[in-house]
């Protein structure tokens, strides 16, 4: 598939992050664009303000009977109309990883892999590439905030892709630079065992072009079995790592750090994000930044205006009464890291944590390790389960989690009964975390507190 070459496109699930960030892909490249979406979103709303044609009814009268290309999300139902017409019809399909397969075969190709941290780390590769004036097309998994964008192109034929392990896509990519930032179990309702999903992230280090570099987080499990043809290692501050970062400060809500490799030292980093994974996060761009041979100052300036991703550690209000930050934290993992990262940069407030957990099959599978995370805030609301491709399990629920949680102070809440709790709680420090639609509520959330 020569993707340049195409110039008629047509998606089924064009409102998902990733596909948007494909459509306007094309969009920019000159081709007509159009798609189906279930709901209408405001990520849909500006992709039809940049001339993509979107409509939200499964109607074969309103697909494009002219599309050389139909791409469909691996979410889409098999029973999905429009889907079943273009595959009776046998026009060509592929799934987003088919496309950016033959996007990293045709360009010098960044890719960011791992089961948290890679949303963060491949925006902030590419938007440090972006502002240093080297040049990248960006085909990100969030909003990056200083550009309200998922998608940028350049003249530079560099490509920084984030890698979903989901449905096994990341493993059709082909990189001259493999990032890799963890292997915690997740998505077991794809892969079935914590060792099959490991099996899959080692597959992904032997996809590495030869020449290439893996760029690998230090002390992962299953270290020994991650290498690709030339392998280094990153750490938040572990000297035993080949690039690690040294006299890590918090400063006003974010970070000043120095960034040490194997003969190279970038000092005085200044990060302006909370999360001190958000800094290891970083540690591993710059590393990227290094590899390509970009200038270590211009590197440190573009860092500090980098304004983060929405729903990652994003400060929706930050003033002397209350921080409220907003997270699309999912997994234990990140539950944990967001948790100590708030209650470190903001000792002394109480922190209330509104978690929306995401799937009935991960609630059910990691119920302890939520429980266990949720256990490290001072108050926990929980909301039901946001079932996403799911249909719901006997015996899961929310409370499944409530019950396992040793801290006494948490409740099971509504939507409804959230914003009421909102009006009339005291609230200092106030976190929303889950990747459901709880991000429905934030701008709710931010403007009953705005005006209390």
């Amino acid at each position: 598939m020569k993707v340049r070459e195409i110039n008629r496109v047509y998606f089924i699930g064009v409102g998902g992050i990733g596909m948007s960030a494909l459509a306007r892909f094309f969009r920019e490249q000159g081709a007509k664009v159009s798609g189906y979406d279930r709901t209408e979103t405001p990520l849909t709303k500006q992709l039809a303000t940049e001339g993509i044609e979107i409509h939200y009814t499964d109607d074969i009268q309103l697909l494009d009977k002219e599309a050389q290309l139909v791409v469909y999300t691996p979410a889409i139902p098999k029973d999905h109309v429009e889907y079943n017409w273009y595959l009776n019809n046998h026009y060509p399909m592929f799934k987003r990883s088919d496309v950016l397969q033959s996007i990293t075969q045709s360009m010098h190709a960044i890719t960011v892999a791992g089961t948290h941290g890679k949303t963060t780390t491949s925006t902030m590769v590419a938007y440090l590439l972006r502002e240093t004036k080297y040049g990248c097309n960006a085909f990100l998994g969030g909003i990056s905030v200083n550009y309200g964008r998922n998608y940028w192109s350049s003249k530079n034929d560099t490509a920084v892709i984030e890698a979903d392990e989901y449905d096994r896509s990341f493993l059709k990519l082909s990189p001259d630079i493999a990032v890799l930032t963890a292997i915690d179990p997740d998505h077991l309702d794809i892969y079935g065992t914590a060792e099959e999903m490991e099996a899959a992230f080692i597959q992904y280090t032997k996809n590495i072009k030869i020449g290439g570099t893996l760029l690998v987080k230090h002390g992962l499990h299953r270290q020994s079995d991650l290498k690709g043809p030339r392998t280094l290692t990153y750490s938040l501050q572990n000297d035993a790592a080949d690039i690690y970062g040294q006299n890590i400060v918090q400063r006003d809500g974010g970070y000043v750090f120095d960034v040490a490799g194997e003969d190279w030292k970038l000092e005085g980093m200044h990060l302006n994000i909370g999360g001190m994974h958000n800094v290891e996060n970083a540690i591993a761009a710059i590393a990227v930044t290094q590899l390509l041979g970009i200038n270590g100052e211009d590197v440190r300036k573009a860092l500090t205006g980098f304004k983060g991703i929405g729903r990652r550690f994003e400060y929706v209000l930050r003033n002397d009464k209350i921080v409220y930050i907003d997270d699309y934290a999912h997994h234990p993992e990140e539950l944990a890291a967001l948790i100590k990262s708030a209650k470190q940069l903001f000792q002394g407030r109480r922190c209330v944590v509104c978690f929306q957990p995401h799937l009935f099959s991960r609630t059910r599978d990691f119920a302890d390790g939520f429980a266990h995370s949720l256990d490290m805030a001072d108050e926990v609301i929980l909301l039901d389960i946001y079932p996403a491709r799911e249909l719901p399990m006997e015996g899961v629920t929310s409370k499944m989690i409530a019950d396992r949680m040793a801290n006494s102070a948490h409740t099971i809440l509504s939507k409804e009964g959230l914003l009421e709790y909102i009006k009339v709680a005291p609230l200092d420090l106030l976190i929303t975390a889950g990747a459901g639609d709880i991000d429905k509520l934030v701008e709710p959330i931010k403007n009953i507190l705005a005006n209390k």
